[in-house]
């Protein structure tokens, strides 16, 4: 059976139900297990803020008034991110700051603002970095002259991002930073299958030491339960609302394998409340039913769906999704010097690549490319966005490349959903692929992840915080 293209009027209205569905994270008005379970939530990420310096009319002291701005500014970040939590507020002098680097070891991170000198000089402050929490110090103009010394912390390696900065938004995009790895520490990844990448992202051990997120282990035999105990009508029902009703067109699946990937992903959102996981990779993801769009899903609602097993890949979509709020898509690129670009494709893509709560991306339902088999996607992306390719490799280096949707494309050579990327050097990024870095078989070497966003600023912090490498890859020499 096959399900030809909507006409323009039915597509603008399911569409419109489609995109209302993925701002809403609705699963169906007849969710599995009756809707009464939910993914599970990562509780909030607590910083510690110290305001070091001085307040009054002294020389090179802050406006009194302006403690009271920066604790309402505070209150703004929470209520905007709704996953972070300012505890502390402590102003040096007349803290003690040996008492207290004993009170902030019990938070997340710490968020150090520089006042001025006289309790905000460098080695009063660094009894507080030396505590070790991934650490933020924001240092406006004019606040005294201690900030020469602070770009030793820098250099030693400390975990500490340095803003020195008149522009308060900088605090917002920091403290998006700071979740990552508070979050990763409380993360559960689960392997449906033996996970691959380099060996160091497939050890439960070194994950655990590096990271402290937990690996665990799922047979397949699991899963295929799990599925079987799905009612027929509740896959039906999340096929109809999610996939098919909002699909700009079906081209080659049937509706029965819709609605049997429909049902792997209820069995998956199972999974993963029963093991309390963030992330979901696969090994058997070519199986029947394919994981394309159960992964799909689980990236369009802020958790991690990756593919073929890809435990690197995996790690750097929870990276970005924590710091950023952005799905990822996995993709196999090659490089087109004609165009000076890098051109992504794959099977698995989101439809709300701007994040959870995003208007959806158009897309088609189709097979998957290499088998002609399964059920995929063929995302429309939007020409023009700035995008970021990235891959954590060996727990410790960042592969980083930034530019901007060029074109595209729907080539029969290649899986379903893609697009060109501008590269600043695409002949460099050619013969300088994994810079390096990279060993293990073809996806280990061969996937990146691109997210919508230029984050080349924020990745070299995020990198600073976790004592990871940050490399862009082809960039010019």
């Amino acid at each position: 059976m096959k399900i030809y293209p909507l006409s323009r009027r039915s597509f603008l209205g399911t569409t419109l139900a489609g995109t209302a569905l993925c701002a809403s994270r609705a699963f169906g008005p007849r969710a599995f297990a009756a809707g009464a379970k939910e993914l599970p939530k990562l509780p909030p990420t607590k910083i510690y803020q110290i305001y070091a310096g001085r307040t009054g009319d002294m020389y090179l002291a802050r406006p009194t008034e302006e403690l009271a701005r920066f604790q309402q500014y505070f209150k703004d970040l929470e209520q905007k991110h709704g996953d972070i939590r300012f505890v502390g507020g402590d102003l040096i002098p007349p803290a003690n700051v040996d008492q207290l680097a004993d009170k902030v070891r019990d938070a997340d991170a710490l968020l150090l603002i520089h006042l001025s000198a006289h309790g905000g000089d460098a080695p009063v402050l660094g009894k507080l970095i030396d505590v070790g929490l991934p650490t933020v110090l924001f240092s406006q103009p004019f606040s005294g002259h201690g900030w020469m010394y602070f770009p030793e912390w820098h250099k030693q390696g400390k975990k500490v991002v340095l803003l020195p900065s008149s522009d308060w938004a900088e605090l917002d995009r920091a403290v998006g930073l700071l979740r990552v790895p508070a979050s990763l520490k409380r993360t559960r990844v689960i392997a449906w299958g033996p996970p691959l990448g380099t060996e160091a992202a497939c050890s439960a051990a070194a994950i655990k030491q590096r990271l402290g997120a937990e690996l665990i282990s799922v047979p397949n035999d699991r899963v295929q339960a799990l599925m079987k105990a799905v009612p027929l009508a509740e896959a039906e029902a999340e096929a109809e609302q999610y996939w098919i009703r909002p699909a700009r067109a079906i081209v080659e699946p049937t509706r029965p394998e819709i609605i049997e990937s429909a049902r792997l992903f209820l069995a998956l959102k199972e999974l993963m409340i029963q093991e309390q996981a963030q992330a979901v990779t696969s090994s058997h993801c070519m199986g029947n039913p394919r994981g394309c769009l159960a992964f799909s899903k689980l990236n369009d609602l802020g958790y991690v769906g990756a593919c073929e097993g890809d435990m690197d890949s995996t790690l750097t979509m929870l990276m970005f999704a924590y710091a950023f709020r952005r799905a990822g898509f996995i993709t196999d690129p090659v490089i087109d010097k004609a165009k000076n670009a890098m051109v992504h494709f794959h099977c698995t893509s989101a439809t709300c690549m701007d994040g959870p709560g995003s208007a959806r991306l158009p897309f088609k339902i189709r097979t998957q490319t290499d088998s002609k088999g399964g059920v995929a996607l063929e995302v429309e992306n939007r020409v023009g966005q700035p995008v970021t390719c990235a891959k954590l490799v060996n727990l410790d280096t960042l592969l980083v490349t930034p530019g901007k949707i060029l074109e595209t494309s729907t080539s029969p050579m290649a899986c379903r959903t893609q697009f060109a990327q501008s590269v600043p050097d695409a002949r460099r990024l050619f013969l300088n692929w994994g810079e390096n870095v990279i060993q293990g078989g073809v996806m280990t070497l061969l996937h990146r992840v691109v997210f919508y966003g230029d984050y080349m600023e924020d990745v070299r912090d995020l990198g600073d915080l976790m004592g990871i490498k940050v490399i862009e890859e082809g960039g010019r020499a």
